[in-house]
C-alpha cells in the first residue's frame, strides 16, 4: 500500500536488530518497520518525560 509519509533508511548491527525483531515478536509488531516506530515513539516520550522532570528539579 503507498503511503505519502517521508521514509528514510537506517543501519543496524546484527545486536540491535535482533533485538528490534525480539520486541516485535513479543510484543506482536506485523513489521519490523512498526515495532521500530513504537521504540522511537517511546523513546521521544521518554525523553521528553526526563525534560519535564529536569525542569521541576531546577
Amino acid at each position: 500500500m503507498p503511503t505519502n509519509k517521508p521514509r528514510y533508511t537506517i543501519i543496524v548491527d546484527d545486536e540491535l536488530l535482533e533485538k528490534i525483531d525480539d520486541f516485535r515478536f513479543e510484543n506482536r509488531y506485523p513489521s519490523r518497520s512498526a515495532a521500530t516506530l513504537e521504540l522511537i515513539r517511546r523513546g521521544m516520550e521518554a525523553l521528553a518525560q526526563r525534560e519535564k522532570n529536569k525542569d521541576k528539579t531546577v
